[in-house]
């Protein structure tokens, strides 16, 4: 019996503090991020090199970057769409993502500078463009 009372004394003085801070620095290290870059599947911010499309528009609208850049594009919608280039009624042929569903994501690596646009296939009013320097 004695031996049991121990046992809990040490159990309700060490075990159960240790735990619950544990616990505290667990649920503080998930909350500690950076929202300037996708680092999970793409919640926060887009990071320099990503498009997201969201409430049925491309975050940013407007991206620039050096040749060479790859850029890609993630479907946080809860919707299909596409990431076409060139202008609603007039695709130019260079990339087509072809229909992203929720979760889906397509990269395309822009070697030449210029000025891209491109729009949603299924909805012509979203548009956006990359210009590479």
């Amino acid at each position: 019996m004695i031996l049991k009372n121990v046992f809990l004394s040490i159990l309700k003085i060490y075990l159960i503090p240790i735990s619950s801070l544990l616990f505290i620095t667990i649920l503080y290290a998930g909350c500690n991020k950076d929202d300037n870059y996708s680092t999970n599947g793409g919640s926060g911010n887009p990071g320099p090199n990503e498009v997201f499309i969201e409430n049925s528009s491309f975050t940013p609208s407007n991206r620039t970057i050096s040749v060479g850049t790859t850029i890609t594009w993630k479907n946080q919608d809860g919707i299909g769409h596409t990431v076409t280039s060139g202008i609603p009624g007039s695709p130019s042929g260079l990339f087509n993502s072809g229909n992203l569903g929720n979760g889906a994501s397509f990269s395309y690596t822009f070697n030449n500078p210029g000025e891209y646009k491109y729009f949603c296939n299924i909805h012509p009013s979203m548009t956006a463009k990359v210009t590479v320097q």
